[in-house]
């Protein structure tokens, strides 16, 4: 069975029903913590009563700084709303890590942002080295992978889109919302990942509904492609994509020919004035609530639950 991991500021902490217990460790990054693997097992077996994990603020269980590396359109569900027909080539971006927040920090906006989206990801954390060159089969993922948690690929969609940004715009600080639960797993758990499913809500209304059978390349084949030019290190972090019910979508067929024949400028001015009326983009106030789990709750990342703010409001 897996071990969730919480990081409040005092350290590291195994969670153990609604309470939790400190992990013997020197650990403050989680490259040291997952080297420590003995100490997490030794606090899973603790006869303690524990803390109320209530009574604990999380941070984000994947610390700074760390490689973030994401997959682009990788469920069928998102490849539809995107527009995409056919086969989709597999592509990765970088993210910095500057943007890693706490799981129930706020997400802030900048101040020229007014399309802000949201993507709920499964978060692959790595456990071993990942060299230049290196072939996974499904069996090979427990020697690399060393656990999950939920990210929020926040996406600031004008930036993104009209400067084919994705760096820029996925990068702002809190723009990459992740834990609360660090689920270390076992081998024997890794065979219940297609069981995942991820749900994101918005103010409470279910935008976001799927599993990994939703998904187009699993995580061995994507280590595997990534590998052929990336390699990653203990504690650095793999987006695996997000589902459909973004905010933004592609327009209808008829419109984006139209559009293909205006200036760059013109379809850009065009697209977004009819995004203005869409009342799915992020405003301050609203909050997102994220989950991943199975059904019988083997792996469950915990509740991430993020207020969303505008940069520079007054209080």
């Amino acid at each position: 069975m897996s071990i969730n991991v919480l990081r409040p500021a005092d350290g590291w902490w195994v969670v153990l029903g609604d309470h939790a217990v400190p992990v013997g460790t020197k650990a403050t990054t989680t490259a040291e913590l997952l080297a420590d693997r003995a100490a997490v097992r030794q606090a899973a077996l603790s006869a303690e009563p524990g803390t109320p994990v209530a009574d604990l603020v999380a941070l984000s269980p994947v610390t700074a700084p760390c490689r973030v590396v994401a997959q682009m359109v990788n469920y069928r569900s998102h490849a539809r709303d995107s527009g995409f027909t056919g086969d989709i080539p597999p592509a990765f971006f970088r993210k910095a890590s500057g943007s890693i927040s706490g799981p129930g920090e706020a997400v802030v906006r900048p101040s020229f942002v007014r399309f802000l989206d949201y993507e709920i990801e499964l978060g692959l954390v790595m456990g071993a080295p990942l060299p230049i060159g290196t072939v996974i089969e499904e069996r090979d993922l427990p020697s690399y992978v060393a656990g999950l948690v939920i990210t929020n690929d926040v996406s600031a969609r004008e930036i993104q889109l009209t400067k084919t940004q994705f760096y820029e715009s996925k990068s702002y600080p809190t723009f990459t919302p992740t834990g609360p639960h660090l689920a270390l797993l076992e081998p024997e758990d890794f065979a219940h990942l297609p069981d995942l499913r991820l749900r994101l809500s918005v103010n409470g209304e279910l935008r976001q509904d799927r599993t990994l059978a939703d998904m187009i390349v699993r995580p061995a084949q994507a280590l595997t492609l990534l590998a052929r030019f990336q390699t990653l290190d203990p504690g650095d972090l793999l987006l695996t994509g997000t589902p459909g019910g973004t905010a933004l979508k592609a327009p209808p067929k008829p419109v984006e020919k139209i559009a293909s024949l205006l200036p760059p400028a013109a379809k850009w001015k065009a697209f977004f004035k009819s995004q203005a009326k869409n009342p799915r983009y992020l405003r301050h106030g609203d909050v997102v609530t994220a989950t991943i789990a199975t059904p019988d709750g083997r792996i469950d990342l915990g509740r991430q639950r993020t207020p969303v703010t505008d940069a520079n409001r007054p209080t």
